[in-house]
């Protein structure tokens, strides 16, 4: 089995382009690019300096939906490790993890040692960023359980541990939430018992004070609120309601009908400098929210989680369109029977997910102009049904149909079980990590005297979202490799790093590899093999 080397403690990285302050890496850095014109190619080198804070805040993080299936179980994670409980399950004792996690459970490689071992890290060492053990939690919910009982209504723990978080979530209650109904599915009326009331222009106020109070009352440095509660409808874009930040908050004033709590949530928290980043499939970002944190420059980011059914689209269409195979028809099922899938079953809830589900493929469809005509899609078919009995187990099934070589047929078929709050669940602490490590990041263009901030929307955080909100002008990406790729070399930039390319030349030529065997030799591995190699099964 090859050799992989591994590095658990934070980077230092030793180079001229890396400096180190007190309080602060600066990194000179350039990025190369590709312009065509044309079939006129030509490559261009943009430098600029990355800038980023290193001390860690004291974050706190707001969650809407704070005592549904993904809100509590949030919770109920964190404790578990902070706390390093342990449980009993029908496997044996079982241990607290941030497994599914992509910034605490996965290695991103840095580079070789001199015997040409490939040397990982976890993402977590590569930056200062903040820990989910050390996040601050509140949030709201249009129902008034504890997150105890939410934590046992949900069914996602298994009961030992359930037992043992219990003390510890029982005197958790959730702050009222703003509940339109018109915007959710009618069947969720029975959960409505912690309500704020009001006008819409006093609800949003209500929730800038909870903003302002959770801060102040914990001493905290900044706040993340993150939408985890039900879909909702699309809300309609009008030219005077909500087209316009100006118009956007006019209509709250007026309670205008045509504005959703998620918007409201996401305008209360723009005007408290607090990022807020939107894990359901709406359209909570209309053009007037837009405007706002543009103005205000304050962090927005969404849509919908990604963490099931959508994550393995995102991978196994890109595989197979890079592949030069055609898929023609792709066809999702699934059932659910928690109360995301409840909210669901009401056809216009239902209308958001699927749109966020089918748009996943169409960067890479379009990225191959030799299989698609241009606006050549596949057939794509998404089907949502609710299912009690299998609560937070959810059921996913795909049938991919291709062309293939000499008008052949390919066809292949997956089924997916997936305990969709366990998968969800790391998907929020990603978001919010990612999110703040972003905030203290700026950029210094040569030539400029500015130090600029991301844009504010954030679509680095694309990685976690089924339907990735870019600016204007920005395209679209869904393909999964391609946006880890993405954070993980925006953080290698932070430290002066060039991006890993893949190209691995020091294993494609004899005088590489023959350097590599000649420093193995010398550290006394006698057969002068740099790399132990994997076995080849015949």
């Amino acid at each position: 089995m090859a050799h992989m080397a591994f590095i658990t403690k934070p980077l230092k990285v030793s180079s001229s382009s890396c400096h180190y302050g007190d309080n602060e890496i600066v990194s000179d850095y350039s990025y190369e690019s590709t312009l065509v014109d044309e079939n006129v190619v030509t490559p261009q080198t943009t430098k600029m300096k990355f800038k980023t804070e290193t001390t860690v805040p004291k974050l706190g993080v707001m969650l809407v939906g704070l005592g549904g299936n993904n809100g509590c179980t949030s919770v109920a994670g964190i404790l578990a490790n902070k706390f390093n409980l342990t449980w009993e399950t029908k496997e044996g004792t079982s241990k607290p993890n941030y497994w599914g996690s992509v910034m605490m459970a996965s290695t991103a490689k840095v580079g070789n040692d001199k015997f040409g071992n490939s040397v990982f890290t976890p993402m977590q060492n590569m930056l200062p960023m903040v820990h989910p053990n050390d996040f601050v939690m509140s949030g709201w919910d249009i129902s008034a359980m504890n997150l105890g009982d939410a934590m046992k209504r949900s069914q996602v723990l298994d009961i030992n541990l359930q037992q043992k978080l219990y003390p510890h979530m029982v005197g958790i209650k959730p702050l009222p939430s703003m509940y339109f109904p018109d915007f959710i599915a009618a069947n969720q009326s029975d959960r409505a018992d912690n309500v704020l009331t009001g006008t819409k222009q006093e609800q949003m106020e209500a929730v800038q004070k909870d903003i302002r109070d959770f801060k102040k009352a914990n001493n905290l440095d900044k706040v993340i609120v993150l939408w985890t509660a039900n879909t909702e409808r699309f809300a309609a874009i009008e030219e005077g309601i909500n087209d316009t930040a100006e118009n956007l908050l006019n209509s709250i004033k007026r309670s205008e009908p045509e504005v959703s709590a998620s918007t409201c949530f996401a305008m209360a928290s723009i005007l408290e400098g607090a990022t807020f980043i939107n894990g359901s499939p709406q359209n909570t970002f209309v053009p007037g929210v837009i405007e706002l944190a543009k103005s205000r420059n304050v962090f927005i980011a969404g849509d919908d989680f990604k963490s099931g059914q959508t994550k393995m689209k995102s991978v196994l269409v890109d595989f197979l369109v890079s592949a030069g195979i055609k898929p023609v028809s792709i066809v999702s099922y699934n059932h659910l029977g928690n109360n995301d899938g409840k909210n669901l079953s009401a056809p216009s809830q239902f209308r958001s997910k699927e749109i966020s589900k089918s748009n996943v493929v169409d960067d890479m469809v379009a990225s191959n102009r030799i299989l698609y005509d241009e606006d050549e899609h596949p057939d794509h078919c998404v089907v949502i049904k609710y299912v009690p009995y299998v609560a937070d187990s959810k059921r996913a099934m795909d049938e991919y149909t291709s062309e293939i070589f000499l008008g052949g047929k390919n066809t292949i078929v997956m089924h997916n079980t997936c305990e969709d709050s366990l998968l969800a669940t790391p998907l929020i602490y990603d978001l919010v990590i990612l999110a703040e490590l972003c905030e203290r990041i700026t950029v210094q263009k040569e030539g400029s005297d500015k130090w600029e901030a991301f844009h504010p929307i954030l679509s680095i955080l694309s990685y976690m979202l089924k339907a990735p909100l870019v600016p204007a002008g920005a395209p679209v990406v869904n393909a999964l490799f391609t946006q880890r790729c993405a954070v993980i070399n925006v953080m290698r930039a932070c430290l002066g790093l060039a991006p890993d390319n893949h190209m691995t030349l020091e294993h494609r030529f004899a005088s590489s590899l023959e350097s590599a065997a000649a420093a193995s030799a010398s550290n006394g591995n006698g057969n002068g093999e740099p790399i132990t190699k994997k076995a080849r099964m015949n």
